[in-house]
Order: C-alpha cells, then sequence, then structure tokens
C-alpha cells in the first residue's frame, strides 16, 4: 500500500517522471517537502525513481500512466483521488519524439506525436485541475521546448508542431483557470542531455546545435528543474500564461563572431 498523503502535504503528479527531466523535477519536488507520484508508462522505471527519492528521505510512489490512452489517465488520477485526496501540482513532462524528413513525415508518428504531447497535456491537466478546484490552489507546468518556438533543425515536423501547441494550450489554461486560483506556465529547454536527445541527436547535430548557442553547451536536467520549481511554488503566485525559456541564450542569437 503506498504512503498516505499527511493532510498538509501538497500532491505533486509528475508525467514521464522515471527519466530525464521529469526524475530530476521529481527530486526536487520530493526534497522541497512534497508528496511526489512518479507517473510513467514504464512502471519498473518509475518504481525504481520513487524507491530512491524514499531512501533519501522524500516521500514518492510511482503512479502507472500512459498519457497517450485516456482512459489511463482517468484510472491514474482516479487514484490519486481515492489515495491522495488532493493534487496541488501537476507537471507534464511525457513526451516522445522521432525524425523523419518532411516530405516523408509518416502520418500514424505525427497522429502518435500529437496524441501523446498535446492531448495527454490537456488531459492530465484538466483531471489534476478538477482536483485543484477543491483548495483554490494549484500549479501546472507543461514541459515545451525551443522546437515549438523556432525550428531546430530537420525532421521534427511533429516534436516541433506539438511543442508549439503545448505553449499555446498553456495561454489557454492560464485563462481560464486564474479565477480559480492556479497558474499555468510552460517551461521550454534548449537541448539537454536526456536519454531522447543521447537517442535522437547525432554527434555532428550537438556540435552545430552548440556552436549555436551563446553558452556554447547543452543544459542539464538540473538546470530546467531549478525552473519548473520558481513555477510551481508560492513565489510564482501572479505568474501565469508564460513560457520561460532555458536554452543558453539560443533563442536570443542570431549571426554570431566578429
Amino acid at each position: 500500500m503506498p504512503i498516505q498523503a499527511d493532510s498538509e502535504r501538497r500532491v505533486a503528479v509528475v508525467t514521464g517522471g522515471a527519466m530525464g527531466i521529469g526524475a530530476e523535477v521529481c527530486r526536487r519536488l520530493a526534497a522541497a517537502g512534497h508528496q511526489v507520484l512518479v507517473a510513467d508508462l514504464n512502471a519498473d522505471a518509475a518504481q525504481a525513481t520513487a524507491q530512491d527519492l524514499c531512501t533519501d528521505n522524500g516521500h514518492a510512489t510511482a503512479l502507472a500512466m500512459d498519457v497517450g490512452k485516456p482512459e489511463s489517465i482517468t484510472q491514474a488520477f482516479e487514484r490519486v483521488e481515492r489515495e491522495y485526496g488532493r493534487c496541488d501540482v501537476l507537471v507534464n513532462c511525457a513526451g516522445i519524439a522521432k525524425v523523419f524528413p518532411f516530405l516523408d513525415f509518416p502520418l500514424d508518428n505525427f497522429v502518435a506525436t500529437m496524441n501523446v504531447n498535446v492531448t495527454g497535456t490537456l488531459l492530465c491537466a484538466q483531471a489534476a485541475a478538477r482536483l485543484m478546484l477543491r483548495r483554490r490552489w494549484g500549479r501546472i507546468v507543461n514541459i515545451a521546448s525551443v522546437a515549438g518556438m523556432r525550428a531546430v533543425g530537420s525532421g521534427r515536423t511533429a516534436y516541433g508542431t506539438s511543442k508549439g501547441a503545448v505553449i499555446a494550450l498553456t495561454r489557454q489554461m492560464a485563462v481560464e483557470l486564474a479565477e480559480h486560483g492556479i497558474t499555468a506556465n510552460a517551461v521550454a529547454p534548449g537541448p539537454v542531455d536526456t536519454p531522447m536527445t543521447q537517442a535522437l541527436h547525432s554527434e555532428r547535430f550537438r556540435q552545430e546545435y552548440s556552436k549555436a548557442i551563446p553558452m556554447n553547451r547543452y543544459g542539464t536536467t538540473s538546470e530546467i528543474a531549478a525552473a519548473v520549481m520558481y513555477l510551481v511554488s508560492d513565489d510564482a503566485a501572479y505568474t501565469t500564461g508564460v513560457v520561460l525559456t532555458v536554452d543558453g541564450g539560443f533563442l536570443a542569437s542570431g549571426a554570431r563572431g566578429i
């Protein structure tokens, strides 16, 4: 049986929480005293992450969830309501990406990417916000990408489009949820060393991408999680509808050199 949340302990759900950015967000939330629900399709990895957090004196539980399936999202949040009675923070980290040339981009992958990255974000936010309404307090943070604000290389037709949609969705959420004491914001990372980028980015692409960044490097999961932690804090009470880019200056940069 999962550890029941303290009645005063805020409950945070992190989708895609088992690895990468999501796992680091879980670690920071646990360190800040939240009851963390590590939501992930990979149940074994979610359990391992939750166990690591508990070993470090955090409060964490694995939560099986496939954000590409509405019924899985519903079941997961029914469990959150049944076992914890609240949801105070939602961080939507779950996402997928594959690279294909635009002219040959397969429709099935485009649809699958939009389903996970956009529709899954929508449904998780709806389910979480309904629980947040009870206390008239909530924080929703969606992990977008600079690829949703600027085309980043070739092959990212679905990924870039989906992240642009996440940004627009975040703004809509912010407007409609503000009256309920719920904020909605997005963090748009530049390139970050994660299992996803390690699989997708060739060495040549990494070198060229780094050259386009004034800081001349990829970011870290800790740097992205730090931005998330501000947006879920009490200090961010008047911050909603923003897209916080954490990209080493990539979006600000044009031609470089002398």
